[in-house]
């Protein structure tokens, strides 16, 4: 097929004519999926339930240090468990808080803390004028929602294919006290799934900020998330790099095995300096008396240890693989000759991202909810919820099975091409 910009406007309305029709079918079958959310499907989830017979009422509920799991106390988390996180995180354990289930709550406290209390004796953001946040796009929108929450002002960063424009993000950090902090997911990312280059994340480490206060939210969620034995990518360690360039505590890297194990019941972790984890243990000590140190043990003695963590996520990648190939496979086969899209073709991660002509996104997805197909809102992956082009989509293919993607797929990529001629033809 030749590409959509090639065609003349009866060809292009002929063209539209044969889509609609498709696009009535499909409304009349009234077809159920869900793409909004990365959520694991139930074919991962079944690879972790033998995790919930490791302990039973009759097991030694011990930690490695002799201290009795069932009791209150280890704030900071198991030595074991400390461990485990740190290795995938690739960090070292001194430099880890382990917490309860959700890396997302650690996010959200620690803004809240900055909040209330400030960051290690520095001026607490609610007696400050301005609080502003620097935010690579597209991103995660529960980030933006944490900061939104606060009232912070939100800016956005091009997001290249190696990472933040560091151009931008030095600028700003240098220039610009109210500046406290960036959301990063450097591995990945979501929704785009690239990982940030080695000269990216030196970079970063070796930001002047003027903010004495200014902190690097590393969300490393997708770690250890391959798609691939062969094609793996590595990143730096941000804590290492931080260290190396002078600026130690400059970073709060967070992780957990939310979509390794179960999402419900995991273990999430921050990874900082010993500065900063010594400042906010004494604020977590007001806060709670230690986190499931059952579930940590439970983890512990599930994996064993990093290696046991890389098999289990090798599990995880056959059962992702195919989903992401699904989709991939559609795109190349019905958008590719059309040339009105791109999209991303990640290693590893949850997602896959997909740019629509400016202008389209919104109706695109608009359509695909009329005709039974749930994705993520256009706008979501911007700050505010609002994309400045209008042509951004996150695809989700965890949660469907390949032969439901492929459904999927047909009902985005019509919705895609009508909503593309249409514009097309106003603008001709």
């Amino acid at each position: 097929m030749l590409a959509y910009r090639e065609l003349g406007k009866e060809e292009l309305k002929t063209e539209l004519a044969k889509l609609k029709k498709e696009y009535q079918d499909i409304c009349s079958a009234k077809i159920s999926l869900d793409m909004s959310r990365g959520k694991p499907g139930s074919d991962q989830l079944d690879l972790s339930m033998e995790m919930l017979d490791v302990i039973n009422s009759h097991s030694d509920l011990s930690a490695s240090n002799g201290f009795d799991c069932r009791n209150y106390g280890v704030m900071d988390g198991l030595p074991e468990a400390k461990k485990m996180m740190a290795d995938i995180m690739e960090t070292t354990p001194d430099h880890v808080i382990v917490y309860g289930n959700a890396s997302l709550s650690i996010m959200y406290d620690s803004i809240a803390r900055s909040f209330t209390h400030g960051v290690m004796g520095n001026t607490p953001w609610c007696k400050l004028d301005r609080v502003k946040w620097l935010c690579p796009v597209p991103g995660y929108d529960r980030h933006f929602a944490i900061t939104e929450h606060f009232g912070i002002e939100m800016i956005n960063v091009p997001l290249k294919e190696d990472g933040p424009d560091m151009d931008f993000v030095e600028k700003l950090v240098r220039e610009d006290e109210a500046v406290k902090g960036i959301w990063c997911v450097p591995k990945y990312a979501n929704p785009t799934g690239i990982s940030y280059s080695d000269v990216v994340i030196k970079r970063m480490a070796a930001l002047k900020p003027a903010a004495k206060d200014f902190r690097i939210y590393w969300d490393n969620a997708y770690a250890v998330h391959h798609l691939y034995d062969e094609e793996q990518d590595e990143i730096l360690d941000i804590i290492q790099e931080c260290e190396k360039a002078g600026n130690p505590d400059m970073v709060f890297e967070f992780a957990s095995t939310s979509k390794i194990t179960f999402p419900g019941s995991g273990v999430a972790a921050l990874a900082a300096s010993k500065a900063n984890l010594e400042y906010i243990k004494k604020q977590m000590s007001i806060q709670t008396i230690g986190h499931d140190k059952i579930n940590q043990l439970r983890h512990v003695k599930y994996f064993k240890n990093i290696d046991g963590v890389k098999a289990h996520m090798k599990k995880h990648a056959e059962k992702m693989r195919p989903k992401f190939e699904a989709v991939h496979n559609m795109l190349e086969k019905e958008l590719r000759s059309a040339e009105i899209a791109s999209w991303t073709n990640p290693k590893g991660g949850y997602f896959i991202s997909l740019d629509v002509m400016p202008g389209c996104a919104k109706k695109t997805v608009a359509m695909c909810k009329e005709a039974g197909m749930i994705l993520t809102e256009a706008g979501a992956t911007y700050p505010y919820g609002k994309d400045p082009e209008d042509k951004n989509i996150r695809i989700a293919p965890s949660y469907a099975t390949p032969d439901e993607l492929i459904d999927a797929s047909r009902i985005l990529i019509i919705c895609v091409k009508i909503t593309t001629i249409e514009k097309m033809l106003t603008e001709m």
